[in-house]
Formats: C-alpha cells, sequence, structure tokens
C-alpha cells in the first residue's frame, strides 16, 4: 500500500532501496529509476518546492542523474529538446507548478514542431486543497494539450512508473515529440513499493513495398530529380541509409534542418544546397524525406521553372506525417532507413535503362561552384561597419569537423545557415518550423554535456539575446565553456527592413546601438569582448575558442545590411 505524504514523512521519504526490478522510495525516486531505464542521463530544471522529491530522486539515484539547474524554465525545457536532438533519446525536463510550467510552454511547442522526445515533468497543487487557492494552483494539462503527444496529471504515487514509462514511450514513438505529466504534491512526497516496468523493444514500421515501387517508378522515369533529407533521417538514425540511397542512385541532395552533414560539403559530391533555387525551380521529380512540407521547402511547390510542375514524394516516419495539403505523386511511411535502403533495392530492381542525369546533376553543381565563388567577396568584406557575412568567413576558418553550430536569431542566423554547412550530421541546432527565439542558451548548454570534447558555438543575435542571456549564468556554474558569437546591428532585422518596405518607415524595431552584451557576460562570470571592426575579428574568435571558458563575441555589425529572403514564411 502507498504511504501518504505528510509533513512528517519528508524525511523518510529519502530512504531508497532497490532491489532487482522493485524499487521503494517516494514519487520522485520512482519517476528517476523510470527514466534511468529510458537512457535518461540528465535533469533540466529550475528550482521549485513542488517537485523536490524529483531532484531527491535524482540525487540519490545509483548513479546520480545529473541536475543542471538554469535561470528560466524555457531553457530548462530548450536545453532537454537540444539533448534530445543530439543524442537521439528522451530529454527530461522538470519544470515546477504554475509558473513554472507557463514558462516553459513556448519550448515545449518548438519541441512539438521539431518532432523532439521530450518528457516534461511539472509539479502540481495538492489534490486535497484543490479549489481552495494553494500556492500555484493551475490545471496545466489543458494549456499545453494542443502541443504535445500527450498531458496528463498523475495523482497516485503507485501510478508514477507506469505513467512515466508510458510518457517515455510515447515521446520516442515515431513521429516523435515532447509529453507532459504533472505529478500531485501528494503522489510525490508519498511512499509506495512499485515494479519498475522494461522498456522493450521498439515497434517495427516496415514500409508498404507497393508504395516504394510506386516511387521507385517515379525515380526510374525522373529525369531532374532531387532528393531533400531533412531533420527527421537523423532522427531515424537513417543517416547512413540515406547516403547510400544518393550515391547509389547518383541524387543531387538539398539539406534541411539536422538533415545537414549527411553529405560532405564539396563541389565535386552529391551535396547541391547552394544551388537550392535551381534545383527546385527545374526539377520534375522531388522526394523529400524527412522533412515537413512547410515555409522552409515553399510548402511543397516546385518545379515551373519553363516546364510543368515537379512531381512531389514524400518519405515519412509515420502514415499521419505525409502532407494533406498538396497532391503527393507518392508517400511512403515507416523507419527512414528501411524506407531509404528499399527505395535504393528498387530502383536497381527496375528494369529497363533509368534516363540519364549526369547531365542534370553536372549542372546543379556548376550553379552550387558559382555560388561559392560569388560569396568569397561578403565573406572577405573589409566594410566597415562589419559586413555579418564576415563573421562567417573567419569563422569557418577556426571551426572544426567536429563542431556543433547553433543558430538563434533572425537575419543573423539567416546568413549562416547559408555560409555554414555542417561537416558532420547532426550537428546543426536552430529553433526549427516554430521559430521561436531563446533556443540558443538551452541548446548551448546541452550541446556540450553531450558533446564534450567538440567545439560548441552559438551564433546569437542580438535581439535573440534578450530571451535567454541570463543563462550565460548557468554555463559558468556549470562550467561549460562555449562559444557564443553575437551579430549585433542594434536592429530587428527581420521586422525593420519588410516594415519600411511596406509603409516607408518602422517603429518597435530598434536596440542599443552597440549594447555591450560581452559586459552583461562579464558581469555573469564568463568573458567577452567588443569587435568593432572586420580586421580584429579573427583573432577574437581564436581567443575565444581557446579560452575554456563560456566566451561571448560581441560583433557590432552593419544595420543597413538585409538578409535576401523570398519569403518571410507568412
Amino acid at each position: 500500500m502507498p504511504r501518504r505524504w505528510s509533513p512528517a514523512s519528508i524525511r523518510s521519504a529519502r530512504e531508497v532501496t532497490v532491489g532487482g526490478t522493485t524499487l521503494e522510495g517516494h514519487g520522485g525516486a520512482l519517476a528517476v529509476a523510470v527514466a534511468r531505464r529510458h537512457g535518461v542521463e540528465e535533469v533540466f530544471t529550475l528550482s521549485g518546492g513542488h517537485v523536490f522529491p524529483l531532484y531527491d530522486g535524482a540525487v540519490r539515484a545509483d548513479p546520480p542523474l545529473r541536475l543542471v539547474d538554469v535561470r528560466h524554465e524555457q531553457t530548462a525545457v530548450f536545453a532537454a529538446e537540444a539533448t534530445a536532438k543530439l543524442l537521439r533519446r528522451p530529454g527530461l525536463a522538470v519544470l515546477t507548478a504554475g509558473p513554472g510550467v507557463t514558462n516553459g510552454v513556448s519550448a515545449i511547442t518548438t519541441a512539438y514542431f521539431n518532432g523532439s522526445p521530450v518528457l516534461v515533468l511539472g509539479g502540481r497543487a495538492p489534490t486535497g486543497r484543490w479549489g481552495s487557492g494553494s500556492l500555484q494552483e493551475l490545471d496545466h494539462p489543458p494549456l499545453v494539450a494542443t502541443v504535445t503527444k500527450q498531458a496528463g496529471t498523475v495523482g497516485e504515487v503507485a501510478d508514477i512508473p507506469a505513467r512515466v514509462d508510458e510518457a517515455l514511450v510515447l515521446a520516442a514513438e515515431p513521429h516523435r515529440g515532447p509529453v507532459f505529466l504533472d505529478i500531485a504534491l501528494e503522489a510525490l512526497f508519498s511512499q509506495a513499493t512499485a515494479e519498475l516496468p522494461d522498456p522493450g523493444p521498439p515497434a517495427g514500421r516496415e514500409p508498404d513495398p507497393d508504395a516504394l515501387a510506386g516511387v521507385a517508378r517515379l525515380l526510374g522515369q525522373a529525369e531532374r530529380p532531387v532528393l531533400v533529407l531533412g531533420s527527421d533521417v537523423w532522427a531515424d538514425r537513417a543517416e547512413d541509409a540515406a547516403r547510400r540511397c544518393a550515391e547509389t542512385l547518383g541524387l543531387p541532395v538539398v539539406a534541411n534542418g539536422q538533415g545537414r552533414g549527411i553529405l560532405p560539403p564539396g563541389g565535386d559530391g552529391l551535396l547541391v544546397t547552394r544551388a537550392r533555387s535551381l534545383a527546385f525551380g527545374a526539377a520534375d521529380l522531388v522526394v523529400v524525406a524527412g522533412a515537413p512540407l512547410d515555409f522552409r521547402l515553399g510548402y511543397g511547390s516546385f518545379g515551373g521553372d519553363g516546364g510543368p510542375p515537379a512531381k512531389v514524394v514524400h518519405l515519412v516516419d509515420a502514415p499521419g506525417q505525409a502532407a494533406a495539403h498538396l497532391e503527393l505523386a507518392g508517400s511512403v511511411a515507416g523507419d527512414l532507413g528501411l524506407v531509404l535502403d528499399g527505395l535504393t533495392e528498387a530502383v536497381a530492381a527496375l528494369p529497363g535503362r533509368r534516363p540519364d542525369t549526369s547531365g542534370w546533376l553536372a549542372r546543379l553543381r556548376e550553379r552550387a561552384r558559382a555560388a561559392a565563388e560569388g560569396d568569397r567577396e561578403l565573406l572577405d568584406s573589409d566594410a566597415d561597419p562589419i559586413h555579418p557575412a564576415r563573421v562567417y568567413g573567419e569563422l569557418r576558418r577556426v571551426l572544426a569537423d567536429d563542431a556543433v553550430v547553433i543558430g538563434d536569431g533572425g537575419d543573423f542566423v539567416s546568413f549562416a545557415g547559408r555560409f555554414v554547412e555542417p561537416a558532420r550530421p547532426g550537428n546543426w541546432l536552430d529553433p526549427g518550423p516554430y521559430g521561436c527565439l531563446g533556443t540558443g542558451l538551452g541548446y548551448a548548454l546541452a550541446a556540450r554535456l553531450a558533446r564534450p570534447s567538440a567545439q560548441v558555438v552559438l551564433l546569437l543575435g542580438d535581439g535573440a539575446a534578450g530571451f535567454s542571456l541570463m543563462d550565460v549564468d548557468t554555463l559558468v556554474r556549470h562550467r561549460l565553456p562555449v562559444v557564443i558569437v553575437c551579430g549585433n546591428n542594434g536592429i530587428w532585422g527581420l521586422e525593420k527592413h519588410p516594415m519600411r518596405m511596406l509603409y516607408g518607415y518602422d517603429v518597435a524595431a530598434d536596440l542599443q546601438p552597440q549594447c555591450r552584451y560581452d559586459q552583461v557576460a562579464e558581469a555573469l562570470g564568463a568573458a567577452g569582448e567588443l569587435v568593432t571592426s572586420p580586421a580584429q575579428l579573427g583573432p577574437a574568435l581564436r581567443r575565444a575558442f581557446d579560452a575554456g571558458v563560456p566566451y561571448l563575441v560581441n560583433v557590432a555589425t552593419d544595420p543597413e545590411v538585409a538578409y535576401p529572403r523570398s519569403t518571410s514564411g507568412l
């Protein structure tokens, strides 16, 4: 029988014994033990009394679960999400009741749109006083129900192991996403003896062979095919299958999100992201694997440059992910590794000869090479004020192949997407299609923990800095060296220039010119410096990477330079 919580029972609730798959302890210890069985090794949180037993369970676990406490709850969830994206297993955030949970809602929503397996455990006011107005009393699940795979409440201590296990399984099951559980205060502080569930093997996701055969026939007839590789290819551990598919079939590839790095950069390879406009405009068949057909991919509208629209095929990790807003020529759902290997085999088995696509690939390579050549003037620009592209010209000289590159910003990070091509898969993090600023510090601290020997560099717009810069303190306290490059143009670039174009003036789009974000970092215990001329950039970046401490390079860039874009995403 569970032993109910009372003030006198708090001390004894710390006593935990383990034997086989049975655990005796308070609700926090039970939850932590289950999370451990799903590979969770750290918990991101901001302290709150409603969730003390989860901390106690983490500290007293064998081995302990690492506690990383942050300065804003959104950072905790962003860090859990980045952990999930980098390590491809669930991330865990613990938020206290009321404002702790509501502060995390934007980050939960980001995880939802990114398809990231995150479990958010929330505190909850005591059931016995519900409706009486106890501290931070709020019914959280209705607030997050539409941006999670499941949102619910655990009211009994004995139910905690099964509910947490179910939540972690669901979060990691494609299509992946966040799950939210709040746990009543009495349940967390009470004790019980419970069987710990054993996580079983993931369910098989075999693709439909007929659907594969149909897509193979389309590829067998295509003269100008393009393969798009998105984040779910990485999340599904399908990067090797994707590489085999592209190389065996000779498909030009455009990379998106964490699909970047699956194919290495280089002018003689299959990666033609720099020829993206030509590839999408002149293609007769576009096969999109592991990415939604959203605004980042023109909503799935390809082709039409001097010919009919391209046929579109969508390869997805779960049936509900296939685009429904346009007519698809084909769609296959399943384990993306099996899908891509199956597609390779099905095309190889087609009778007859495929059209010769070597001329198409050569055309795209030439366009990509020309684009890269055209970049040199911007990347080496001596303009003063500093052109933002010059930041990336210098950064590319010091980035190692294992570098984890994180973007959190608007215009400044748009330049990063154009000029920085990861050398390895899974090493690029950005806010994703929800476009929520403030991800950067949480992503950065998670990346440093997940990849302890790699370079970690956060590319931070000065607007984005306002959402999370206080968590430099978290990097300092936990001794997590990260290089932060702040593109400081003193404006909201994504808003100021378009508003001028529309109305002839702008409002609410100015920040402080050359605001000393580096001094904010220094006040929080980190290091930093202000860069105001192009010649200072290279030495400043080298100092930052050599420092071994959190280091913010605050680069004053030209506010009149706007990233050239063809869509606002609206």
